[in-house]
């Protein structure tokens, strides 16, 4: 189905010819391509996941998620926490371009 001779190409049929579960794949997919893009743009608005790996440090980032949530569940609008705020403005008006997709 291939021509590609690379050792990656194998090993992603070798997944594909392996496994029928969509999160598997995926997941396999991330570690041989790395995080990619987020919303069809390459991750320059955001920083580079030099202290986490979106695969290795999957629990860590789940904990980090949970925490955000439970931020968010106190006050939808961040008013108690000012500076997270701000800090999360800047950041989605980067990568966002200062659009807001509808």
């Amino acid at each position: 189905m291939s021509s590609s001779k690379t050792e990656t190409a194998r090993q992603r049929l070798k997944v594909l010819e392996q496994s029928q579960d969509g999160f598997f794949i995926s997941e396999m997919d991330m570690r041989f391509r790395g995080p990619g893009e987020v919303l069809g743009t390459r991750q320059s608005g955001l920083p580079d996941f030099t202290l986490a790996s979106l695969v290795e440090d999957q629990e860590v980032l789940e904990l980090a998620r949970e925490a955000a949530e439970k931020v968010i569940a106190r006050d939808e609008t961040l008013e108690r926490w000012p500076l997270l705020q701000a800090e999360l403005k800047y950041r989605y008006e980067r990568l966002m371009g200062g659009t807001i997709l509808t």
